[in-house]
């Protein structure tokens, strides 16, 4: 079945599958390479990361059609991990000369490996607890990232340190910026046919060439940086990086952390991309199943010299709208990016850094989530503030623990305004019991509101709490419902709980045998799970 499934996704429509794949393959090439500088490492491993990534998750992942290389939001996390792991290199009494590379090969495994972890054991599906205004706040925060590491292109090096560019540098640096930028603006407004950042970098090295312009390009600028140069090739095996284990020895934290930061933003950028995908095709893939070929893809390219990445929100709207929608069309595009490896290096040396830095700032452009601008005023104070914390939290830190950190506040502010939430209407039966009808959830937010509601001392001597509507969410609700009932008895008073769980029953009856009598049975009654810390085994 699975094999026919396969068949089906390469077969279905492999004319626009191979289009839509050399499309992208076209337009991965500068964002591989502009994400290979925004790291700090050579091209070449950006160009390496991009087809190892794109050809596991083509053929192995959750969503046919959905396209993965390097991304800026892992390229970002990755900077502080090489430059820490350079520095250590060059202390040492025998130097290692681009230690942070492969320190990063060493953490790409792990990486890798949780999140094969989270596909084994499904987490994919929590990526739906994310709320839109920390997605919003998310890219937001991505994009002002992506900026600010591209300033760093319009420094040149003065006596060693790093200076501003004046005078006619930054004039040939701006203009060409500029042209970039206007040539993937304008272009796709005429035509939708040929790539537009391919062609805006095409235009600018011709520019720069044929104008004999001194322009900093990708063969200079890995020449200044010690490097020769580009020598495509197919990638190989990196068995050095198992010698090296004992250069970590006081930096595992750093590298562990970072390996768990990259998996979580991976995956968070991956499923959401997945997500997008779903909705423009109508179509339902597997988060699970895509967790998996992920950590499978950063695996490979920890074992094999690649930059590593997640799934491309830009690339993969690129492969559906050119009409890609099957497991070809990505393969297609790894494949294709491999050749271009392979046989145009000396091509790649040849495009001019400005070119790059305008490609990545219509990037930027294009992540911003320019309509948060529109809606702040317009949402609860609440969505607005995670909006805004995120995306600071994520130029500050880092990417993970912004998101992290706008679950949390999201969560808060749910509970408390459903703390507020729960009512008690009170009625009485013909024989005097008084029956507390309760509305709205019990959890821990809501416990001390729904304690003030009952009048212990002046109830009479039989008292009903009907839970219809209600639920009761959490072990502390539990617990209010035990400390409520002991009081009630301890002013020898009969109590009555009517329309409880057969989970929130046994719960209360293990902590108290006596409450058999307290607990009324009805044919209604709900079914429902309470969130509790005590072990199924043990309830």
């Amino acid at each position: 079945m699975l094999l026919q499934k396969t068949i089906k996704n390469f077969t279905q429509n492999p004319k626009n599958d191979i289009l839509s794949g050399l499309t992208v393959a076209l337009a991965l090439v500068p964002e591989a390479v502009a994400f290979a500088f925004v790291a700090g490492i050579d091209p070449l491993i950006g160009l390496y990361g991009a087809f190892m990534m794109g050809i596991v998750t083509a053929l192995f992942g959750g969503r046919p059609g959905m396209i993965s290389g390097a991304t800026g939001a892992t390229a970002i996390v990755m900077v502080h991990l090489i430059q820490k792991g350079n520095e250590v290199g060059d202390s040492l009494a025998a130097p290692i000369d681009n230690l942070g590379l492969q320190w990063l090969f060493i953490t790409l495994l792990i990486m890798g490996g949780i999140q094969i972890l989270a596909g084994v054991f499904r987490l994919g599906k929590f990526v739906r607890l994310i709320p839109h205004p920390v997605m919003m706040g998310f890219v937001n925060g991505l994009a002002i990232v992506i900026f600010l590491s591209q300033l760093g292109f319009f420094k040149e090096s003065s006596s060693g340190a790093p200076t501003w560019m004046t005078g006619t540098d930054l004039l040939i640096m701006l203009g060409l910026v500029f042209l970039t930028m206007a040539i993937m603006f304008g272009l796709p407004k005429l035509t939708k046919k040929i790539p537009a950042a391919l062609t805006a970098i095409v235009v600018v090295a011709c520019v720069t060439i044929f104008g004999n312009i001194d322009a900093s390009t990708v063969g200079s600028f890995i020449r200044d940086g010690g490097g020769t140069g580009l020598e495509g090739g197919l990638p190989t095996f990196q068995a050095q990086i198992f010698g090296l284990f004992d250069t970590l020895q006081g930096h595992w934290g750093l590298v562990i952390s970072t390996a768990f930061i990259l998996a979580a933003v991976g995956l968070i950028e991956s499923l959401m991309t997945l997500n997008l995908v779903d909705e423009m095709t109508e179509t339902r893939g597997s988060g699970n199943r895509e967790c998996v070929a992920q950590g499978g893809a950063n695996i490979l390219n920890g074992l094999f010299g690649g930059m590593g990445g997640c799934a491309m929100i830009g690339q993969s709207i690129i492969n559906i709208n050119s009409g890609g929608r099957g497991r070809l069309s990505g393969t297609v595009a790894a494949i294709a990016l491999l050749c271009f490896v392979l046989f145009g290096a000396p091509l790649i040396e040849q495009i001019p850094i400005a070119a790059l830095v305008g490609v990545m700032f219509m990037v930027v452009i294009g992540t911003f989530a320019w309509s948060s601008f529109r809606i702040l005023n317009k949402i609860p104070l609440s969505d607005a503030i995670v909006l805004i914390a995120v995306s600071a939290i994520t130029v500050c830190q880092d990417l993970a623990i912004a998101v992290i950190a706008g679950v949390i506040m999201s969560a808060l502010v749910f509970a408390w305004k459903n703390a507020t939430k729960i009512r008690a209407r009170k009625r009485f039966k013909e024989d005097g019991t008084k029956v507390y009808e309760i509305w709205g959830p019990l959890f821990f937010g809501s416990t001390t509101a729904f304690n003030t509601k009952f009048d212990v001392k002046n109830d009479p001597e039989k008292v009903e709490i009907d839970f219809i509507e209600s639920k009761v969410s959490d072990h502390s609700g539990v617990e209010a419902l035990r400390n409520l009932a002991n009081k009630y008895v301890a002013h020898g008073k009969q109590i009555k709980f009517t329309h409880l769980s057969k989970d929130c029953k046994a719960l209360l009856i293990k902590r108290n045998p006596e409450f058999e009598t307290i607990i009324e049975d009805n044919i209604d009654d709900p079914r429902y799970y309470v969130v509790t810390d005590v072990m199924d085994s043990e309830v």
